[in-house]
């Protein structure tokens, strides 16, 4: 049960990081994203953040934070985010 819960909470999060990515990005100026290049690259960007913030949310509200913290914490430490064990 918990593995389909995961399943869920990826699920959700990754379609809110693309649902909510593409509003934020009209913030931006029309002649940004009027080239798909650029267009492609800040969304990518914009995502990213989207959805480590959202699936720490999502997580949380299906019970299963302690997981997706762990998951999060690998995925700033492969990125460099490197952990201070003093």
């Amino acid at each position: 049960m918990q593995l389909i819960t995961i399943f869920i909470v990826f699920s959700i999060t990754g379609s809110l990081s693309v649902l909510l990515g593409g509003p934020l990005l009209e913030i931006f100026d029309s002649k940004i994203t009027d080239n798909i290049i650029l267009y492609i690259i800040l969304r990518i960007i914009l995502i990213f953040p989207i959805y480590q913030v959202l699936i720490l949310l999502v997580g949380w509200l299906f019970g299963q934070f302690k997981f997706f913290w762990n998951f999060e914490r690998k995925i700033l430490e492969f990125i460099g985010f490197k952990r201070n064990n003093n």
